[in-house]
């Protein structure tokens, strides 16, 4: 997910889709430990998504 796209979301869906990132790397990381996943690459992908849209999350908490 682009910071472009991060930034247009509204703060209640952008919450949501940070809870939904977290669910999945965590389903990622379970499924990578118990057979290699074809990408493994996308757990990294999830994780620096995560850290955007945390990121974009403060600067909103910080402007208010």
């Amino acid at each position: 997910m682009k910071i472009n796209e991060i930034k247009e979301l509204e703060t209640k869906d952008l919450v949501e889709k940070l809870e939904n990132a977290k669910a999945e790397l965590v389903q990622k990381k379970l499924n990578h430990n118990i057979s290699p996943l074809a990408d493994p690459s996308v757990i990294k992908k999830t994780r620096r998504d995560i850290a955007r849209m945390n990121t974009e999350l403060r600067q909103r908490e910080l402007n208010k």
